[in-house]
């Protein structure tokens, strides 16, 4: 059974804006899926028609199997949805916040309370309990929300943007605690973000989306065998004696604050790349990613269509 399925959805507002035209979409259940796309491409349309936020123009939405247009409200008891701007009562305690959205979806007090208690502490919030949301810091503000979502236990969680603003340690206990959910209790997982690393360390399955179409889909990882090139930045010990512009198959420049960056051509490997280095006589101190693969990927896929 897919968890969603779209079929020729269509989205137009006034004055003829069309958001989305015509897109077809599979989520397997149990699946990490990523949808992603650059701002105006047609996400947020597709997911507040999922969530029941908004109408669509035509088309047709099931989730688990039920139609959102004839049983919509089996189909929303199904959905967590954490959207990206912070919609909670902001004078209410974090623990109000919680159990209330647990009443709306027909728990009873007692089984919300255990429910909150568990989610909450899972989350780092339960000493938090008493404490109303307004004075939460920007982080604890997003756990909320993925906690609120998830009271009613839904077998579809939707992440809109989920860790915009957040540091960086907050973001991998997430990643952390969204995995788990995936994996031990099953919840299909849907996430949108402009943290692409994110999509490549937690999700399986990919819709990249642009202009209101799919143009692209499938597993992560051959998606990322597609992408001709990944970049790194090396702070460097010691350079090479020669400033060439090129070491092997490697592309090198240089940049102003001294360190160094450095094109890994595809079927080229990191290894391949700090034995050149070394032969080289070039010594570094650290190395990090200027950007990802399926960011490069991206960028590649819309320039493509561009043209």
């Amino acid at each position: 059974m897919n968890a969603l399925s779209i079929r020729q959805l269509t989205k137009t507002y006034d004055h003829s804006v069309h958001a989305l035209r015509g897109i077809d979409l599979d989520v397997a259940s149990g699946d990490f899926f990523a949808l992603l796309g650059p701002n105006g491409a047609g996400k947020s349309t597709a997911i507040g028609i999922i969530c029941s936020l908004l109408n669509p123009t035509s088309g047709e939405v099931q989730v688990f199997d039920h139609n959102l247009a004839t049983e919509r409200e089996a189909a929303k008891s199904l959905i967590g949805l954490v959207p990206q701007e912070f919609n909670f009562n902001a004078f209410e305690t974090v623990l109000n916040v919680v159990t209330n959205v647990a009443g709306y979806n027909g728990m009873g007090w007692k089984d919300a309370n255990k429910r909150a208690e568990y989610i909450l502490k899972r989350l780092d919030l339960w000493e938090k309990k008493d404490t109303p949301g307004r004075q939460l810091s920007g982080g604890m503000k997003r756990r909320l929300m993925i906690a609120r979502a998830l009271i009613h236990q839904p077998k579809l969680l939707i992440l809109d943007e989920p860790t915009a603003g957040v540091d960086i340690e907050i973001r991998r206990s997430m990643w952390e605690y969204l995995t788990q959910i995936n994996e031990q209790e099953d919840t299909t997982i849907i996430l949108t973000t402009h943290y692409l690393e994110e999509a490549e360390a937690l999700c399986r399955n990919v819709a990249i989306i642009d202009g209101g179409e799919i143009v692209e889909r499938g597993k992560v990882a051959e998606l990322l065998s597609r992408a001709t090139m990944e970049t790194y930045v090396l702070d460097l010990i010691e350079g090479p004696a020669s400033r060439s512009s090129q070491l092997g198959p490697f592309a090198l420049r240089y940049r102003d604050d001294g360190s160094l960056e450095v094109d890994i051509p595809q079927g080229h490997t990191l290894n391949e790349l700090l034995k050149a280095l070394t032969e080289a006589g070039v010594q570094v101190s650290s190395m990090r990613n200027k950007s990802n693969r399926l960011e490069q990927l991206f960028l590649q896929l819309v320039d493509r269509d561009a043209s």
